[in-house]
Parts: C-alpha cells; structure tokens; sequence
C-alpha cells in the first residue's frame, strides 16, 4: 500500500483544519459553504480514522487537543504549500493566456479567419476571443485587448489606430435574376436592405436625391446583413473590412465604383498594465503585421 492510500479524507482535513482556527463548527461550516452538521460528521470520521480525540466538547464549547493542534498546524502547512503551488500554476497560465474583445462583424470577417497564424507563431499561447457589439470595461472584465470600431475616444485606455473601412453597395450575382443595376440611378429604396449604418451619405456621394430607407428588417450586426445580401434579399451597403471574403468568393459582387469612406476607424485599446505583457506586446506586433499586408493588399479603402 502507498503512503497516499493512507492519507485521511481530503475533505475531512479542510474540515478539520478550519475548525481548529475558529475553534468553531458553525464559523467552519461558513467558511468552506457547508452546513455544520457536514462539518461535524467531518471532523467525528478523521477522529475515528486516526482513533485520537481532536476536540474536547463541553455543550456547545469546543477546545481544540494537544494532539489536534500540533495536527491542525501539520495539515495547515500541508493546505499553505498547495494553495501556493495552485497559485504558481495558475499564473503560470494567465501569462500564457490573452483575452481579446472584438465586435462581432469584425471577428468573425477578418481576425478569427486570420488566427491559425498568430498561434502558429506562438503555439504556447491561448487565445481566447470574445465578441461583444457593447462598450466593454476592459479592465473590469480582465480583458487584455479590445478591437473597436469608433472615433479612438477611451479614457483609461492605451489606443492606437489600426486602419479605416469604406462603404459601398454589394448584392448577390443572382439578385434579381442576374440583372444588377449599372448605375447608381437604377437603385430603388424598396431593393435596399438597411442596416444601422445610414444610406444617406452613401446617396450623396452618388449624387442621388433619395431618402434614408424606412420600413422593412434592420440588421444590427453586418454578417447578419451580408448573409442577407448573399441570400439574394436586396442590396446592402456593407463595410469593405467585413465583406471582402464574400467578394473575393463571388457570393457578392461589388456594385458601382463610389464608395465613402466610414468616419469611423479600427482602434486597439489595452488597458495600460497589459499592454506591457509579453503575449500583449506578441499579438499587437501580429496584428500590426496582417493589418499593413491586408493594406498592401486592399489599397486605399483602408488607409
């Protein structure tokens, strides 16, 4: 039989242990969230198993033995040295773990297909990407890397630009049975899916005199809005960023050559503590690098 065969129940030490601090069932049992009854039958078993009183009971006093102390003092270092190596693992995780806030469009259109190359060239390291369409507390939420789509205004926060986006209209090839319209005067406001980012500005640089859509489905998330476009709903007025693996597939086809460029532009945001950690400091230079090829690639819609 191995030593560790015969160790006592594991949850009968804790037990025990906490009991001889507080020389108290009751304060035990709150303590580890159990009742005190589960906290005296705990401690009545080990005494069993080591065949030694522990406590002396008067009533509802409970004197703690010379035999129980120096034992409780024994188990207590024993508890101190595991709660620390816990603790060592635990960081040694968290430095190897980075957490990333991106809105959804953003994502799933451009970083996650992007990813297998960032793990690639750290393969120690876990990522994990959240997606939220609200206005995060990174520091509250421990998040190391937020990804935005706003005007760079984040108090508290390290932000650096990343790059701009582009409006334009794009519909599926088989809308309309293949017949797309070749000018932007061929739009008509009931073919026209709407989202919350207006048409309006998009019309003015076209030169057309039409009204903001009303009526109808409102995406508030893009992919949403793309999927419809792919589905041969309508036309929509898609970011260039989140629309291009659909263009490039030939599920969307790009109509018109006027875009307009979004007043609103890519930012990263760390809180300040995190933006000096190792896998921080890995994944920003990652994805500076991805940013400035997809630029190269692009042309000006980004800039």
């Amino acid at each position: 039989m191995s030593d560790l065969q015969r160790l006592p129940n594991l949850l009968a030490l804790r037990a025990f242990e906490a009991a001889a601090r507080h020389q108290n069932f009751s304060r035990a049992a709150d303590e580890i969230h159990v009742t005190h009854g589960a906290v005296s039958h705990q401690v009545r078993a080990l005494e069993q198993d080591l065949g030694v009183a522990l406590f002396t009971r008067h009533g509802k006093r409970l004197t703690i033995t010379q035999q129980g102390a120096q034992f409780a003092q024994t188990v207590r270092n024993a508890l101190q040295d595991i709660v620390q190596a816990t603790q060592a693992i635990r960081e040694e995780t968290r430095q190897k773990r980075i957490t990333v806030s991106s809105i959804p469009s953003f994502a799933a259109r451009w970083l996650a297909p992007r990813l297998g190359k960032f793990i690639e060239q750290n393969p120690c390291t876990e990522l994990v990407l959240q997606t939220s369409g609200q206005l995060q507390d990174l520091v509250r939420d421990g998040i190391d890397v937020g990804i935005r789509f706003g005007q760079g205004q984040y108090p508290g926060l390290a932000v650096e630009r990343l790059m701009g986006d582009a409006y334009y209209p794009v519909a599926s090839p088989g809308y309309n049975q293949g017949r797309l319209p070749s000018t932007p005067r061929q739009l008509k406001p009931a073919q026209l899916l709407r989202s919350d980012e207006p048409w309006l500005p998009w019309f003015q640089a076209a030169n057309l005199k039409l009204a903001e859509p009303t009526g109808g489905v409102r995406f508030q998330d893009l992919s949403m809005l793309i999927r419809s476009a792919v589905a041969g709903n309508g036309i929509a007025l898609v970011r260039h960023v989140v629309a291009m693996q659909e263009i490039a597939s030939g599920e969307l086809v790009r109509l018109f050559d006027v875009a307009v460029k979004s007043p609103s532009h890519y930012y990263l945001a760390c809180p300040p503590e995190a933006l000096h950690k190792p896998h921080v400091q890995a994944f920003r230079q990652w994805l500076m690098e991805e940013i400035a090829i997809f630029k190269t690639q692009t042309g000006q819609a980004v800039d």
